[in-house]
């Protein structure tokens, strides 16, 4: 019988993606930041993992999903469709729970444009600070 315990072991040493893939539907919050943090996590089980968070935000807590979504967007095996997923997320969440570090993480992806980011800058809830950082991500990338 497998414990919350083995599956975060397994979520964390797996190399096997049909393993990952099913472990990003766990019920557990850190399997789940166990997996995205999982260098051999492929980018169809990322997208799991961002959809979750945008189809139930705060399911566990603002606190889980911006680690998650920080995980996600640092991920180098997430793709543009991945990204936006977590773009997508990021918005949904309330504006006292936003995840200012996964915007300026995503933000430094070049795989996603800077009018994409910039709308997150606007949304409630979102600093200058937050928008000065933004700017900041998006003028340090290579054209």
């Amino acid at each position: 019988m497998r414990t919350p315990s083995s599956y975060l072991d397994l979520a964390g040493t797996s190399q096997d993606p049909a393993v990952l893939r099913e472990l990003a539907g766990s019920e557990y919050p850190f399997v789940r930041q166990a997996v995205a943090a999982n260098p051999h996590t492929r980018a169809d089980a990322l997208s799991a993992l961002a959809a979750r968070c945008r189809d139930v935000p705060a399911e566990h807590g603002p606190w889980n999903d911006n680690a998650l979504l920080l995980l996600l967007a640092g991920h180098a095996a997430a793709d543009r469709p991945a990204l936006l997923v977590v773009l997508d997320a990021a918005a949904l969440l309330p504006a006292d729970a936003r995840p200012y570090a996964a915007v300026l993480a995503l933000a430094e992806r070049p795989e996603l444009r800077p009018e994409e980011l910039l709308a997150l800058g606007r949304l409630p809830g979102a600093s200058a600070r937050l928008r000065r950082g933004l700017r900041r991500a998006l003028a340090a990338r290579r054209p």
